[in-house]
């Protein structure tokens, strides 16, 4: 019996990193399990014939001419569960998805449908098998002759550099020192095992390293599989990426719009190490890997790195970073006080901080936040600090929330002190009356804020008694002040400090209604964590609609004297802008914070999402589900490998090696939160494989966070390993690497996760949502989105007005994602593929038939028919009827939009016209308690969902229109296009953002 060599029970140190190891992987054979379309699974022994022409099995029924296949027939070799019978029910949870490949192959287009024990043997076999396929009938020289590769040359040339001495060799400390230069994150003593592995196979042990074994050792150690699996895919040659194949793989792979091949020849000369490369336009492993290993292919998008919101809507409107307590380094019962924390908060954007005053041994200020007397700092010291770092990482406001614990004498130097170092900084303009909502950041720009209490209008003293809600009386009180009890506090406050006080003059809150009826638009509550949790859960779309208009900041609950964070994501779900952190604890509540706010430039200002802003709309924090006229999206992630992982810092972990799991986690609202992890790497140093698919829904993108987090499962003490948090809207798609911290937040050097993203909306495939997309049991009722009655005849009237036009919009934009979702499933794409892939696999497949059956794109057309000259195999017969049907749902859709569109937006527009009117209609109608609080949520819904839905239609017409320029573009590209020169009547339709529906 002919001996199996699987990569579960190969040596670690085989690695497959080139096409040849793949063909000799292939020639010595393996068992896979081949898939009948009854879904019962068979245990064969694969094999490449010596020749290299053909696939064989056994044992096989069949005499040993018909078990095999002619390489020469294949026409498309699929990774994962790409064909009908792979993805049939019985089958789709026995095994995970990199596990499985297919070999389409006749004339008749069959698949051949293959299980393997590990994505490592997948790779081998579909490497290779796509290698042969290209070269078709010049079948290629015998693994490891011909002349030097590229690489090969490269590499020679660096050692000839090396060689000062021209002897032919170096000493081997030099050669690690270079491959170190070459891959800095590698430790010199896996480069040096290396060379000791490599000698001692060759019997030439020593001091020196001959070019041969120096070449051999960068190749085994340099070569990342899963990054050179890529390449063969997309490499005509499968040596290296030719200009056009870099073109294919940034469209196609990387979703990059408007790629010219300039841009491909800058990628060139910029990456690729080779002399010969760069001249001749060629992208070889090492380049193509430095160059996914660059920023530009960071996960993070490079638009967010700079501010790139509007910056021009009201204060409320934004999330706004906030420190609590900022200048302690250490927890808050033994903290010290040492002011470098207020410059640190600064300089990571944060945009709100807060000072407790007291009174000074030496009469003026100071700010404590230590348990003893001793750690008071002067206050001048720190806004002397302030003024200096106030706008060093941001240019947009800064809120000082000043806590007043000091007598009104100590009160009036600290006020002359923020006008005299704080000067023009300083804004104490009066708030303007006639105005409903706070200025913008835009135009508060370089401006310092003061939060605090303010004399009542009569008072015209130079001191008075105010209320006093506000916090700080927690830990610092132990540094000297004393307690009070009972009833609420009272104040003594000097009119200085108080006249510095416009914009956020801190107020109790006086209830929901109460505020809705006094409470003016530049006063701010604050609330501790207790009493905003409460809200949050009691009466979540109260708060939301609350902090459209004003301001609130939650601070930590006192009993956390260890200053642990509360969750940030909390608050923001309900609108809270300024929810206080304590900088100097790290760890996950603290990663979502620096994360979210990296989004917008790190300036310390998010926008909302519009459905927080808008004046009139739904939305519930608690919701379960979807919301009204917010698409859900499918993120689908997969986590390929790690690069350069560190041992947990307070590990006292059995072996040298890291044993790592990468955890995946969403934080949103709570439909949105969830968590997946992939299985443990075992004994795979520092660069594991994990190949695993996670999938996650979002129905609120504009709220989600998406945290990775590396662990140790061979750990003692400690298994973390490192983090990254992303915010879902700067998520790339494509082929990307994750920059991962430490705990404390900054960078591990040369630590990477390389992962690929995709993100299609909710009907774009998932379990949940395939059944019965194309045709199959179990069809799924669709479900429409339909308007709620409030109960007043008049207004009710306007809303029923739109039910038949909803329905229109669900169906114009489910029909064509039904189609696309068939029509790229038959084409053995996932959901998450556009379409100019769709059309080059079929094409493909075209080109690799000597009988290839006529078909072309009549690209002279708007909506270009898809023709076939002459008999054709099933599968493509298919292909082509659910071609024809996606492009005439999409000819539907693009031409009735316009219409239903105008529709929705009619109903709402009559709908907000009764906006005005609301309070006297209801008082009228006699609405009261419950019944109007329903009336009220339910015109709230109606208008949310029918500018969503209108929204979801006008985006949905804009995708069909790109879908038509890829498919004229692809045609061209791929050679299926005929009367091709004109171009579709549209330019590309995605230049210019959509304009937004007016809110």
């Amino acid at each position: 019996k002919k001996k199996t060599v699987s990569f579960s029970t190969m040596p670690n140190d085989r690695k497959i990193n080139s096409t040849a190891a793949c063909i000799s992987f292939m020639l010595e054979g393996c068992e896979l399990k081949k898939v009948r379309s009854n879904s019962r699974m068979y245990s064969r022994f694969f094999v490449l014939d010596s020749d290299m022409r053909s696939v064989r099995w056994e044992p096989s029924k069949k005499d040993s001419e018909k078990a095999k296949i002619e390489i020469k027939s294949v026409k498309e070799v699929r990774v994962g569960k790409k064909t009908p019978i792979l993805r049939s029910n019985g089958l789709s949870d026995q095994f995970p998805d990199e596990c499985a490949f297919s070999i389409i192959y006749g004339d008749n287009y069959e698949s051949l449908d293959l299980v393997a024990s590990s994505a490592d043997v997948v790779s081998a076999w579909v490497m290779g098998l796509r290698y042969l396929v290209s070269y078709g009938k010049h079948t290629p020289e015998a693994p490891g002759t011909g002349h030097p590769s590229l690489r090969t040359s490269w590499i020679s040339s660096v050692f000839d550099l090396a060689d000062l001495e021209k002897s032919g060799l170096i000493p081997v400390s030099r050669a690690v020192q270079l491959i170190k230069a070459l891959n800095p994150g590698m430790k010199a003593s896996t480069i040096e095992l290396k060379f000791k592995e490599l000698q001692k196979a060759n019997d030439r042990v020593g001091m020196e390293v001959a070019c041969d074994l120096f070449v051999e050792a960068y190749c085994e150690l340099c070569t990342r599989p899963e990054i050179f699996f890529l390449l063969v895919q997309f490499s005509s040659n499968k040596e290296y990426l030719a200009l056009k194949d870099l073109l294919m793989f940034l469209e196609v792979e990387q979703g990059m719009e408007g790629v010219t091949e300039e841009k491909c020849w800058e990628i060139v000369s910029k990456y690729e190490p080779s002399k010969e490369g760069r001249e001749k336009g060629y992208l070889a492993i090492d380049g193509f890997t430095r160059y996914l290993l660059s920023s530009e292919c960071s996960i993070f998008d490079p638009q967010h790195r700079t501010v790139c919101q509007d910056m021009a809507q009201p204060l409320s409107h934004y999330y706004i970073s906030s420190a609590h307590s900022a200048c302690l380094l250490e927890d808050n019962f033994w903290g010290r006080s040492d002011i470098s924390g207020y410059v640190s908060a600064l300089g990571l954007g944060c945009r709100s901080i807060e000072l407790v005053l007291w009174d000074g041994a030496d009469g003026e200020p100071v700010v404590y936040t230590g348990p003893s007397a001793a750690s008071g700092v002067p206050f001048r010291t720190v806004v002397g600090l302030l003024e200096q770092h106030a706008f060093a990482a941001s240019a947009y406001p800064l809120i000082l929330c000043l806590v007043v614990r000091c007598s009104a004498a100590q009160q009036r130097l600290a006020a002359r002190c923020l006008r005299k170092t704080l000067g023009e900084k300083l804004y104490v303009e009066p708030p303007d009356p006639a105005e409903a909502f706070l200025p913008s950041p835009e135009r508060l720009k370089g401006r310092i804020l003061i939060k605090g209490k303010k004399l009542p209008p009569g008072c015209e003293d130079s001191e008075g008694d105010v209320s006093d809600e506000d916090e700080g009386w927690g830990p610092a009180r132990r540094a000297g002040g004393e307690e009070r009890e009972g009833g609420p506090r009272r104040l003594r406050l000097s009119r200085e400090l108080s006249e510095l006080v416009s914009l956020c003059q801190a107020v109790a809150f006086r209830g929901f209604e109460g505020s809705r009826r006094a409470q003016r638009y530049w006063q701010v509550c604050s609330f501790s964590e207790v009493e905003a949790g409460r809200l949050a859960s009691e009466c979540p779309a109260e708060l939301v609609s609350y902090n459209k208009r004003f301001l609130s900041r939650v601070y930590p609950s006192p009993m956390r004297i260890d200053a642990s964070n509360m969750n940030p994501q909390d608050f923001w779900k309900c609108g809270c802008q300024m929810v206080a952190m304590n900088y100097q604890t790290p760890g996950l509540m603290m990663d979502l914070n620096a994360g979210w706010f990296r989004q917008n430039g790190a300036c310390g200002y998010v926008l909302r999402p519009a459905i927080m802003r808008e004046e009139v709309s739904y939305f519930s924090a608690n919701a379960k589900d979807s919301l009204p006229g917010v698409p859900a999206q499918l993120l689908h992630l997969k986590v390929i490998s790690g690069q350069n992982l560190p041992k947990p810092k307070g590990s006292g972990a059995k072996g040298e090696v890291v044993e790592p799991y990468v955890c995946a986690e969403i934080h949103g609202i709570p439909a949105d939160c969830a968590e997946h992890r992939t299985k443990t790497a075992l004994q795979s140093g520092d660069n594991p494989v994990f190949d695993e698919s996670l999938e996650f829904q979002v129905n609120l993108p504009e709220l989600a966070v998406l945290r990775f987090v590396v662990l140790d499962d061979d750990y003692i003490g400690d298994e973390f390993i490192a983090q990254y948090t992303i915010p879902f809207e700067c998520l790339q798609p494509g082929y990307r690497h994750v920059p991962l911290q430490a705990l404390s937040g900054e960078l591990l050097p040369h630590a990477t996760l390389f992962v690929h993203v995709a993100i299609t909306d909710r009907r774009g495939g998932g379990k949940g949502q395939r059944r019965g997309l194309s045709g199959r049991r179990g069809r799924r009722v669709r479900e429409y989105t339909s308007t709620k009655a409030t109960g007043i005849k008049a207004i009710d009237e306007v809303f029923r007005t739109a039910t038949q036009p909803l329905r229109e919009a669900t169906d114009l934009r489910e029909n064509v994602q039904n189609a696309l979702v068939s029509f790229k499933e038959l084409c053995g794409l996932t959901p998450a593929a556009n379409m100019k892939q769709c059309i080059l696999t079929v094409a493909a497949w075209l080109l690799h038939s000597d009988s290839a059956p006529s078909v072309t794109l009549n690209l002279a057309e708007r909506y270009p028919p898809m023709e076939a000259q002459g008999p054709i195999p099933e599968l493509l017969r298919k292909v082509l009827t659910a071609y024809e049907t996606m492009i005439q749902t999409s000819r539907t859709l693009i031409e009735s939009a316009d219409a239903v569109h105008g529709k929705l937006m009619q109903a709402q527009q009559a709908g907000m016209d009764f906006h005005k009117e609301l309070h006297r209609i209801e008082a009228k109608e006699g609405l009261r308690g419950r019944k109007l609080q329903k009336a009220l949520e339910s015109f709230a819904w109606n208008i949310t969902v029918l500018k969503g839905q209108a929204d979801l239609l006008k985006h949905a017409k804009a995708e069909a229109l790109d879908n038509l320029w890829q498919i004229h573009n692809a045609g061209q590209a791929c050679g299926i296009g005929r009367n091709g020169a004109a171009s579709p009547e549209h330019p590309r339709p995605r230049g210019a953002p959509l304009e937004p529906i007016p809110e």
